[in-house]
């Protein structure tokens, strides 16, 4: 059975965005905190082996030719003191 949550005191930040996050979804105010709560309280886990399959997914788009472990290091020090 469902349960009613009232929320007060929420700061505008909070609830500007999540109004945002609802029209961007063409979600109501009520579908999009309860779709917020559960991707923060019930994350879904997924296997190590469905993850390498994502990933072994994603390099297959990817231009291979256009990363090196040389490049990646000079990136991540770019603009580093």
């Amino acid at each position: 059975m469902a349960t009613t949550l009232t929320l007060k005191s929420i700061p505008d930040e909070v609830y500007t965005r999540l109004k945002a996050s609802a029209q961007l979804h063409r979600r109501s105010l009520n579908s999009e905190a309860i779709v917020c709560l559960e991707a923060v309280l019930l994350p879904i886990r997924i296997s190590v082996d469905e993850r390498l399959a994502r990933v072994r997914a994603l390099r297959g788009v990817l231009p291979s030719d256009q990363f090196n472990a040389q490049d990646i290091e000079s990136l991540k020090q770019e603009g580093r003191p």
